[in-house]
């Protein structure tokens, strides 16, 4: 694998064919509450996203934005199913750490669903910790969410 991972925005055609994909394999997964999800997923207007290729081909993405003061939030973290597996999800979640900190974040902060096993086991290994839910998540049974100091 030739792996390289480009800093981008929400307009890159990359990400926004990754982030269909992600959509369809969430509406599976979340089943009824794919709607309540979704409407906080809107991709437009994101500034901060990054897009891992093998040579051409993409095969993850993610992004950060603020959340609230003094922290970043992941955002549409995908990795193409033939792909997984290989670490590519944990690059792309570095990459997007290394960015917080640079942009002067202390934290990064996620919600992801009790039905992505995946997700939380590549978030536990990274470093992540489980905090009460914030934000929209508070009171969403479906969901759990996850905090790492940066450097």
């Amino acid at each position: 694998m030739a792996i390289t991972i480009i800093r981008t925005d929400s307009t890159n055609p990359d990400f926004i064919e990754l982030v269909k994909h992600l959509d369809a394999d969430l509406a599976v997964r979340d089943g009824d509450e794919h709607a309540f999800y979704h409407q906080f997923n809107k991709i437009d207007m994101i500034k901060h996203v990054v897009v891992l290729y093998d040579d051409t081909v993409p095969l993850s993405c993610g992004a950060i934005k603020e959340s609230m003061p003094g922290s970043m939030e992941v955002k549409r973290m995908y990795t193409v199913p033939s792909a997984r597996g290989k670490g590519l999800a944990a690059k792309v979640l570095a990459a997007l750490e290394i960015w917080a900190a640079e942009l002067g974040y202390p934290k990064c902060v996620l919600e992801t669903g009790k039905k992505q096993p995946e997700a939380i086991a590549l978030y536990t290994k990274c470093g992540y910790k489980v905090i009460p839910n914030y934000g929209q998540y508070i009171g969403v049974e479906n969901s759990v969410c996850f905090e790492k100091k940066l450097q």
